[in-house]
């Protein structure tokens, strides 16, 4: 019996990658599998690629596991609405989502455009709160369901060129705070986890100088396999006490992120002036001001 035996799950963006890998071992784990994907561009524009959620489904099928394919947009919200009616219909239940559907539009902050910012945001973001929205009467009603939404270090930490994947990936961190603040009196779970692994999502980072060159050869160390069966212990009932956090996986490497919490205190009896805060709580919270890293420079060492 697999760690999830008998449960129904949905995988968005899971004809590649990341997504892909998490919908193979769920299913290995006994679980039904909506295989959600468009099969579109990195951009999210439509392509003449093939139809990767029938391949993933048939992938699954073909190791006698159960799976449908389903090609509706997590942006759109009856698109959402119908993700969660395949599982049920195809299935009878819903028992976890993973919120891994995403899209690139990378741009410095001085030269991004509207529509760059709103195409990642509506697909990241507002299409992780579109499906968790679409599954919540559903794990509400049961009593039961998990959740695990993907952020990324570039949100966590910070990267340059990524102004609106960064906003939506922190976003996303704190729509899962809330889902678990407010379903938890229902018995249902929401986590978020950053994965590290070479996909075409970050296929594109430039190689023009040797230290990009070298950080590349790095990163295609980190094989997007390796996030899946934490995932899985994630939404199966071994993970039940487990909610409200922020997970990362780097290969073999497993994290647990801080979250924020203050760390000084200034305060005064006489109350603060403008004047009286830069010469006092300035200099006073200096040494703990956080310097502007990336991603890269916070995490230097090779994938184990």
């Amino acid at each position: 019996m697999g760690l999830m035996e008998g449960k129904v799950a949905i995988v968005t963006g899971a004809g590649r990658g990341v997504g892909r890998g998490i919908a193979l071992d769920l299913a290995h784990a006994g679980a039904a599998v909506v295989v959600n994907d468009l099969g579109v561009s990195l951009a999210g524009e439509s392509s003449a690629e093939s139809p990767v959620a029938e391949q993933v489904a048939d992938e699954i099928r073909a190791f006698g596991g159960r799976a449908i394919a389903n090609r509706d947009s997590v942006a759109s919200w009856d698109g959402a609405q119908h993700i969660v009616e395949a599982a049920i219909d195809s299935f009878g239940r819903i028992d976890a989502v993973v919120n891994n559907a995403g899209n690139l539009r990378d741009s410095l902050f001085h030269k991004m455009t509207e529509e760059e910012f709103d195409s990642v945001l509506a697909v990241h973001l507002k299409g992780s709160f579109n499906v968790s929205r679409a599954a919540a009467p559903h794990f509400k009603s049961q009593a039961s369901g998990a959740y695990v939404h993907m952020t990324s270090t570039s949100g966590l930490v910070g990267n340059f060129g990524q102004a609106n994947y960064a906003a939506a990936k922190l976003g996303i961190v704190g729509l899962s705070k809330s889902i678990a603040l407010d379903m938890q009196r229902f018995n249902v779970r929401s986590n978020a986890v950053a994965p590290f692994a070479w996909t075409r999502m970050i296929d594109s980072i430039p190689t023009n100088t040797p230290e990009q060159q070298k950080r590349v050869e790095g990163l295609k160390k980190l094989e997007p396999e390796k996030i899946a069966s934490f995932v899985t212990a994630l939404l199966s009932d071994a993970g039940a006490n487990v909610t409200g956090q922020i997970f990362g996986v780097r290969n073999n490497e497993i994290y647990l992120f801080s979250q924020p919490r203050p760390i000084r205190t200034a305060h005064t009896s006489e109350g603060w002036t403008a004047e009286t805060i830069a010469e006092r709580v300035f200099p006073m919270f200096a040494n703990d001001f956080y310097p502007l890293l990336r991603s890269s420079e916070v995490f230097t060492w090779d994938p184990v």
